[in-house]
């Protein structure tokens, strides 16, 4: 007798599913299936729970039947409802607003997903599965938490006092396949001129800061310029999260620690790059600077640790200057205002501005120079510029590439590393592109 589909409720199939996995977790063995590798083990469950399912006799459908045994085998072996979403590598982000609502970003728009947990108590027992993988814990007395995937995805929790919708949930995915400098050309987030600069100043052992806001892309240009640096160089990461996929073969990842359960134990940014000072680095690279470790950055940058490179929040290369500048204040060295901006100015040679645009397109807005100070001012000048020209019929945003016809001061610098490049790159309009 062929099988006839039937429209259950979302209530029988909820009751069904918890049903089958109550059974299965009284049938198996956790034990021996702990020494069993995860596609081994899956494996196994599957049969028996299609087993399950045929002593059931529920009238299903093949596709239903089927649903019922991956979503179980993702209870008992991932996240859950966010199996599917994590296994699609066009989405970037998973936002999870409470139990019933999961919000994913793909190509730089958010859209809603049909993907629901049970309930508060579902996803919170999901938190908790990410959480306690790394050894932390998200409760009442630490209802923030930010924790990481197996494959890198950096994953933040809030949950209720502090969150008023039930548990919330942000998920950061980490790329499967490395985005190559050539790709940026080809996705019109760069120019060919600008990137080979980039490259001429990275080799050339110029300082350099990303800029960019949540999203913009800082880390996946952070990566593509540390992959410049020369293998036969030691190079140190620092990072709250390890994202970096550095393939030289003298890398050294450092990563900070929170504080344990008892609030003991954090081991911050600052306190790494002094170690990394005293660990060779040809090279120091942080992911991003968000606090007082800007001044030990800066002092390593301006004591012949040349050729550094980090990211910071900030939406323009001025802002960017600033907010380094309120970092070094946080650090309570009673510095005057123009000392530290002078440590800023001689420490930073380049910062490249990264937006992300309304059209979801993530570019490269600026390649700046930091010239130097005049009186209390740290003077910088554009080298490059996206020049926004409105937006077309399908709603994506129209520029240009264009030089600024100046030659940068640290020109000089490069030559003198060997480093070669057209000077025609910075005043030639074929350099601009249209996108």
């Amino acid at each position: 007798m062929p099988e006839v589909g039937v429209n259950h409720s979302v209530t029988d199939h909820r009751g069904l599913k918890t049903k089958l996995h109550t059974q299965l977790l009284e049938e198996i063995d956790l034990e021996s299936l702990n020494r069993l590798s995860e596609g081994v083990a899956r494996e196994r469950v599957g049969v028996i729970i299609r087993d399950m399912l045929h002593r059931e006799r529920t009238p299903l459908a093949s596709i239903e039947r089927e649903r019922i045994v991956l979503e179980i085998l993702d209870e008992l072996f991932g996240l859950g409802p966010l199996e599917p979403l994590l296994a699609d590598g066009t989405i970037s982000d998973i936002l999870v607003n409470g139990s019933q609502k999961i919000f994913v970003e793909r190509r730089g728009k958010l859209e809603a997903t049909g993907a629901r947990f049970d309930d508060d108590a579902h996803l919170m027992r999901i938190i908790d599965r990410i959480v306690s993988r790394v050894g932390r814990r998200v409760d009442e007395s630490s209802p923030m938490v930010d924790a990481r995937l197996p494959d890198g995805s950096r994953v933040n929790a809030i949950i209720p006092p502090l969150s008023l919708d039930g548990p919330i949930l942000s998920i950061r995915r980490f790329g499967r396949e490395r985005l190559n400098a050539q790709a940026l050309v080809t996705n019109a987030s760069i120019s060919t001129q600008m990137l080979e600069l980039l490259e001429g100043c990275v080799r050339g052992k110029l300082n350099i800061m990303i800029s960019g806001g949540t999203g913009a892309g800082k880390t996946t240009f952070l990566n593509i310029l540390s992959g410049y640096i020369p293998s036969t160089e030691r190079i140190v990461t620092i990072e709250d999260a390890a994202e970096l996929q550095l393939r030289q073969d003298h890398v050294v990842r450092l990563e900070t620690r929170p504080p344990n359960i008892e609030g003991k134990g954090a081991v911050r940014p600052r306190q790494l790059v002094v170690n990394a000072l005293r660990m060779r680095p040809d090279r120091i690279v942080v992911g991003e600077v968000r606090a007082d470790e800007a001044v030990d950055m800066l002092q390593a940058m301006n004591t012949g640790h040349e050729g550094s490179l980090t990211t910071v929040h900030a939406n323009t290369p001025r802002d960017a200057l600033s907010r380094l500048e309120t970092m070094v204040a946080m650090a309570n060295l009673n510095l005057p205002e123009r000392a530290i901006r002078q440590q800023i100015a001689s420490a930073i040679h380049v910062i490249v501005q990264i937006n992300r645009l309304p059209d979801g397109t993530r570019k490269v807005m600026s390649v700046t120079e930091v010239t130097g100070m005049e009186g209390p001012v740290i003077t910088i000048q554009d080298l490059f510029v996206f020049n926004r020209q409105g937006i077309d019929a399908n709603g994506k945003v129209k520029g240009r590439f264009r030089p600024s016809g100046i030659r940068p001061k640290f020109s000089e610098k490069l030559v003198a590393a060997g480093i070669s490049f057209n000077i025609d790159t910075f005043f030639s309009e074929t350099s601009g592109r249209d996108t």
